[in-house]
C-alpha cells in the first residue's frame, strides 16, 4: 500500500497494535507519513506488539471476532430492532446471530437513534444484567448477542454522537450491575473456549462503556489466574490480551488515572505475568508478555508513578535482550522508556535506541544501483542480487504499463531504501520504534516529502519465512509499485493525492502491477470477481476506511478492467493524477464515466470468475496478440500454420502462452527470432487437444513469434498472452 497519510486504513486495531487483528478494527491516527499494505491473503494477522502512543484519543473498539464459532458479518434487517422496544426488543437481538448483530456497527442517521438510543441501551444492557446472574459458560442464552449489541451501540454512539443522543446516567447505573453480576458469575471464569468467546467480548465492552476504573481487579484477576490450561482455547488468549485494552485506553479517563494511584496493585501483576510467562517468549503467544511489558511502561506517562514503574521495568529490560527470543519484551519496555521517561534513558540503557535497534537488528546494507539500497537483517548474497534484479526489472514493466513521461514535478524521490527484516515477527517486533510505524500489516511504505530535496522514501518489509525454505520478501513488487506511482504519477504527497478517492487506483495498479509483472494469477480476485459484489462506479469511491477485500481484489479487478477495456479513460484521469487535478480526475470518473461502463463491467466479472479475464484484442492486425488480451477463433489445417506476434518490452519475468477451446488438435509454438514452426522454434507445447500452455521465463526483449500447428487441424481455438 502507498500511504503517504495520516489516516490508516480501517484493518488496523483500535488500541495500537495490542490486539490480534480483529475482522473489522477501527482507524487511527499516527503522525508518520506512511502507507500500510495488507495483502488480503494475510489480512488476519497474528497479534502485534504496541510501540509507545500512536493514538491521541479514546476511541470505542470496532467489532472484534474471537477465536471460534461467534460469526462473521451478514446481513439482517434494521427494522428488526428499530421497530421494537423492550421485551420484544431483547428478543430480537437474542433471536439473531452475532454475525447480524456485527453488522449494527455500521449505522448512521435515524437509524443509528431508532436502534441505539439510550432507552434501547437500557433495555439490553438491563436484559445483560438479568441473564448474567444464571450465566452458564456458554452462549445458550445468546448473551454475545446482547454483549454485541451494546458494544455496537456505545462505538456507533461515539461516531455519531447527534445522530444516537446522548448517553447518561441511567445507562451508566444499568451497565455497571450487568457488567459486575457477568464478572462475579463463577462461569465467567470458566477456561473454555464456549466461554472465552463471550468473556473476550465482555471484557472489550467494559472499555466500551468507559468502566476501566471499576474493573482493574478484573484485569489483575485475568493476569494473576493465566497458565497453561488457557493455551488450548484461543478465545481465552483474546480474553487475557483484550484486558489490556482496559488499561491501554484507560489512561485517557480522570478516575481510572486516579484509581490507579490509589491501587498499584495492577504494576506488580504486570511485572509477575511477565516473568512467569517468560518461556512465552519466542513463541506465537509472545505478544501476551510483551503487552504486559508495553503496559506496565505505559504508566511512566504519570510522573507521579514513575518511582513505582522504573524498578520494575528496568528489571525486566534486565531479564531480556534486544535480540532472540526475548526480544518482543526487550522492545516493548524499552519502547516505552524511550516514549515517556526519555531524560532517564541512561537509567535503562536505552538512549538512541532507534540507533541502538539499527545496529542490532539491521547490519546488512546492500547498493543495488545509483537509485536503490537495500537493507536487511538477513539476507544471503544470492537473495540480495534477486531482489536488485526483481526490482530494477520492474522499472521497464511498470513504465510499459503507465505510460508515463518522467516524474512528475517536483518529485526528488530519486533514492529508495527497502528495509527487509527475517520474518513477520521481527517485522512486528522491531519496525515499530526503529520507524514509527504500525505494525499490524503486511508492509508499510513511507514516502516522505516528495519536494523535499534529499528526502529519502523507504519502505518496511519482511521476509515471508512462512514460504521457507522458498525466498519471498513479502509485497516487494506490490510496495515497489508504489514507489514508482508515487514518484511518476500521483503529485504530491499521499495527504494531497487523498483529497478525493483515489485509493481504487493507488492499491488496485499496485496488486495489478505485482501479480502481472511476476505473471501469478491473482486466484482471490478472480473469486472476488464471482460474486459481483461492487458496480465499478462504486469502486471509484472506495478509501481506506473500507474492508481490505474491497480495497485490494476489487481495486485489481477496477484497475485491470479499465487498463484491457478503456485504456484511454486510463491515460485521462492519469494526466489530472500527474499535475494534482484530483477533483478534475473526480469528476471524470464520477460524471463522464459514471455508470456507463457498469453492466459491460458485470458481464466482464463473469467471464473472469471463469477464468476468462482476457479482453479480444484491438490491433488492426489479426495477427498481434497482447498483455491480457486475447485472439479467438483462430483455425490452422493440417499441418498448416495460423501465425502470430507480439511485443515484448524489457524486464518481463515471464511470458504465458495458451491455446484454449475450439475443435481438432492443433499444437503450440513459440519462438524470438523467426516465425515459429515445428523446426524453428524455442518452446512448444504438444497436448492431444487444443488446450497447450507454454511459459517462458525471462523472455528478451522485442518481438515474439507465435503459431498454431494444425497437428490434425483445428478451428475456432483462443490464444491468448500474459507477461
Amino acid at each position: 500500500m502507498r500511504p503517504k497519510s495520516t489516516l490508516l486504513p480501517a484493518l488496523l486495531a483500535a488500541a495500537a497494535g495490542i490486539l490480534p487483528t480483529p475482522a473489522h478494527a477501527e482507524p487511527h491516527r499516527e503522525s508518520t507519513i506512511q502507507r500500510l499494505s495488507v495483502p488480503p491473503e494475510r489480512a488476519a494477522e497474528r497479534p502485534t506488539v504496541a510501540h509507545g502512543d500512536v493514538t491521541t484519543e479514546r476511541r470505542p473498539v470496532q467489532p472484534f471476532q474471537t477465536p471460534g464459532t461467534l460469526a462473521a458479518s451478514e446481513a439482517c434487517a434494521v427494522g428488526d430492532f428499530a421497530s421494537v422496544t423492550g421485551t420484544a426488543l431483547v428478543k430480537a437481538v437474542k433471536a439473531a446471530t452475532t454475525g447480524c448483530v456485527n453488522t449494527l456497527f455500521g449505522l448512521t442517521g435515524s437509524d443509528a437513534n431508532r436502534v441505539f438510543r439510550e432507552a434501547q441501551m437500557v433495555t439490553i444492557a438491563d436484559a445483560l444484567r438479568s441473564d448474567a446472574t444464571t450465566y452458564a459458560g456458554d452462549n445458550r442464552a445468546s448473551t454475545a448477542q446482547l454483549v454485541q449489541f451494546l458494544r455496537a451501540g456505545y462505538y456507533v454512539q461515539w461516531y455519531h454522537p447527534d445522530d444516537v443522543g446522548e448517553y447518561g446516567p441511567t445507562l451508566v447505573n444499568t451497565i455497571r450491575p450487568a457488567l459486575d453480576a457477568f464478572f462475579a458469575n463463577p462461569r465467567a471464569a470458566d477456561v473454555t473456549q464456549a466461554n472465552g468467546e463471550i468473556l473476550a467480548e465482555t471484557v472489550t465492552l467494559v472499555d466500551s462503556a468507559q468502566e476501566n476504573a471499576r474493573h482493574l481487579p478484573l484485569v489483575r484477576r485475568l493476569l494473576d489466574r493465566y497458565d497453561s490450561t488457557y493455551n488450548a482455547f484461543p478465545a481465552m488468549l483474546a480474553a487475557v490480551n483484550n484486558a489490556y485494552t482496559i488499561l491501554f485506553r484507560g489512561h485517557h479517563l480522570p478516575d481510572f488515572v486516579n484509581a490507579v494511584h490509589a491501587d498499584r496493585r495492577i504494576f506488580d501483576s504486570l511485572h509477575a505475568f511477565a516473568i512467569r510467562n517468560a518461556n512465552l517468549l519466542g513463541t506465537d503467544r509472545a505478544y501476551l508478555v510483551a503487552n504486559a511489558g508495553s503496559e506496565l511502561g505505559r504508566f511512566l506517562r504519570h510522573e507521579t508513578l514513575r518511582p513505582d514503574i522504573r524498578p520494575r521495568a528496568r528489571d525486566l529490560l534486565t531479564r531480556s535482550t534486544i535480540t532472540g527470543p526475548t526480544g518482543a519484551l526487550w522492545v516493548a519496555v524499552a519502547s516505552m522508556a524511550d516514549t515517556h521517561d526519555k531524560s532517564q534513558c541512561a537509567y535503562y540503557n536505552v538512549c538512541d535506541l532507534q540507533t541502538k535497534l539499527s545496529n542490532a537488528i539491521l547490519p546488512i546494507t546492500h547498493t543495488c544501483g545509483p537509485t536503490l539500497r537495500v537493507r536487511a537483517q538477513a539476507m544471503s548474497t544470492t537473495e540480495l542480487g534477486t531482489t536488485c534484479t526483481s526490482l530494477r526489472n520492474q522499472d521497464a514493466y511498470f513504465h510499459n504499463v503507465a505510460k508515463d513521461n518522467g516524474p512528475v514535478a517536483d518529485d526528488h524521490n530519486t533514492t529508495l531504501e527497502v528495509v527487509v527484516f527475517d520474518s513477520a515477527r521481527d517485522y512486528r517486533t522491531y519496525a515499530g520504534p526503529m520507524f514509527g510505524i504500525d505494525t499490524n500489516n503486511g508492509g508499510m511504505y513511507l514516502e516522505g516529502n516528495p519536494a523535499t530535496p534529499g528526502n529519502l522514501p523507504r519502505f518496511i518489509a519482511h521476509e515471508a519465512d512462512w514460504l521457507r525454505p522458498a525466498f519471498e520478501i513479502w509485497n516487494l513488487n506490490h510496495e515497489y509499485t508504489h514507489y514508482l506511482d508515487g514518484r511518476f504519477d500521483m503529485h504530491g504527497d499521499f495527504t494531497a493525492g487523498m483529497q478525493t478517492p483515489t485509493v481504487w487506483w493507488v492499491e488496485g495498479f499496485a496488486e495489478y502491477v505485482s501479480y502481472h509483472y511476476r505473471g501469478i494469477v491473482y486466484q482471490n480476485a478472480l473469486n472476488e470477481a464471482g460474486r459481483r459484489t461492487y458496480a465499478l462506479s462504486t469502486l471509484f469511491d472506495t478509501t481506506y476506511d473500507h474492508d481490505v477485500t474491497r480495497v485490494y481484489p476489487w481495486g485489481y479487478l477496477a484497475v485491470r478492467y479499465l487498463l484491457q477495456h478503456h485504456r484511454s479513460d486510463v491515460d485521462t484521469v492519469l494526466r489530472y493524477y500527474r499535475t494534482g487535478q484530483w477533483q478534475a480526475a473526480r469528476t471524470f470518473l464520477k460524471s463522464t464515466i459514471g455508470t456507463k461502463y457498469d453492466t459491460h463491467w458485470y458481464s466482464w466479472l463473469s467471464a473472469c470468475a471463469q477464468g476468462r479475464c482476457d479482453a479480444e484484442c484491438t490491433a488492426d492486425d489479426t495477427r498481434a496478440l497482447g498483455e491480457d488480451c486475447t485472439r479467438s477463433n483462430r483455425s490452422a489445417t493440417l499441418d498448416d500454420y495460423d501465425y502470430l506476434y507480439l511485443w515484448l518490452p524489457a524486464g518481463v519475468p515471464s511470458l504465458k502462452l495458451t491455446a484454449s477451446g475450439g475443435t481438432g488438435d492443433c499444437d503450440l509454438y513459440f519462438n524470438t527470432t523467426t516465425w515459429a514452426t515445428t523446426s524453428a522454434h524455442a518452446h512448444r507445447s504438444t497436448n492431444g487437444t487444443n488446450t497447450e500452455t507454454i511459459t517462458v521465463t525471462a523472455p528478451p526483449s522485442g518481438y515474439g513469434f507465435v503459431s498454431l500447428h494444425g497437428k490434425q487441424g483445428c478451428a475456432g481455438v483462443t490464444v491468448a498472452a500474459e507477461h
